[in-house]
């Protein structure tokens, strides 16, 4: 029996219940975008529907009030877990004045926010790796008891700031999580094109680290593997890569037709691995969910969502005058 698998990780069952709420109000947040992008109402939208068990796994085994945290365009999920309000992930969607990440104008889901230690991206997949390192060298030079964690995609394993990273971070034994939510396809390449291994989580020998391969629709799993790699780096016992398999239930992006290169039948396949469903089912196992409580969380985070969209398309843009603000010394 699976029965209470969460109180012997050291969770309590307040904090199974908010896992579960803030991946269905991830998850609502995320399909309210697409049909926003559909309307012709805001201009992008990149998914991460079918991440929401690795990431909030991992948020809650991390120190959301001291660690920082590198994300990838995907985690969605993450970046609520560690502070950013639907409304201003919404303003951000929007590219209204008010956004947090860039003040309109990055496209959305570079996230950043610096109250909450969200170390803002950039489009060009992969430069979050290195400055996660920069951030974790910091950490060690200072003394400081924190960890820096960062995400990608498996494509961004291919990338030289993958190996600058970790080879830097294996040489100098640094306080960093990496982990790569491998969701089998690299934009429209998938995984057997990409990788002559069998997996991600085997290159981390070659940089002196240890790397694990874990179920990323499994946010318990994941939890127990960051929450361990992060005692590892406060120790000062180094860097861990960890790979968390995941599903993309998505097209790439809202400017992607996944048809061309996905079959129908497999993405249907891959949703019969719901974290949502997976982990719901977990807590009406463990008598914390039923079907009322569920609808009452439903209805909730769509109460949220709904004031977030709304707040958001009414919200000023930027004045044209200040095009140039933060960009150039005034």
């Amino acid at each position: 029996m699976e029965n209470n698998r969460h109180q012997k990780l050291g969770l309590s069952d307040q904090d199974v219940l908010e896992m579960y709420e803030l991946m269905v109000l991830a998850r609502r947040l995320d399909e309210r975008m697409w049909l926003l992008n559909r309307a012709g109402k805001i201009p992008f939208v990149i998914s991460g529907q079918g991440h929401e068990g690795a990431q909030i796994g991992a948020a809650f085994a991390l120190n959301r009030k001291k660690d920082y945290l590198l994300p990838y365009y995907r985690d969605l999920a993450l970046v609520l877990a560690f502070g950013m309000s639907p409304r201003e992930v919404m303003l951000g969607a929007f590219a209204k004045a008010e956004d947090p990440s860039s003040g309109g104008r990055q496209m959305s889901s570079h996230f950043g926010q610096k109250k909450n230690r969200i170390v803002t991206g950039s489009s060009p997949v992969t430069t979050q790796v290195p400055h996660a390192v920069g951030f974790a060298l910091a950490a060690k030079m200072k003394k400081q008891n924190f960890v820096s964690f960062t995400t990608f995609g498996e494509g961004s394993s291919n990338q030289g700031d993958f190996h600058e990273g970790l080879n830097f971070a294996g040489v100098h034994n640094l306080p960093v999580i990496f982990m790569c939510q491998n969701n089998q396809y690299a934009i429209s390449v998938p995984i057997e094109k990409q990788l002559p291994t069998k997996s991600i989580a085997d290159r981390a020998a070659g940089y002196g680290m240890p790397g694990y391969k874990v179920d990323g629709s499994d946010p318990l799993e994941v939890y127990r593997v960051v929450k361990e790699a992060r005692e590892r780096a406060i120790k000062g016992d180094g860097p861990t890569l960890i790979e968390a398999l995941t599903n993309r239930f998505t097209p790439h992006s809202s400017d992607d037709d996944d048809k061309a290169y996905r079959n129908p039948e497999e993405v249907k396949n891959a949703r019969q691995n719901d974290p949502i469903v997976i982990f719901g089912k977990y807590l009406i196992e463990v008598g914390l969910l039923d079907e009322p409580k569920r609808k009452e969380i439903e209805e909730r985070m769509k109460g949220i969502v709904n004031d977030a969209t709304d707040y958001a398309e009414q919200a000023p843009y930027a004045k044209p005058e200040d095009a140039l603000k933060y960009v150039y010394k005034e």
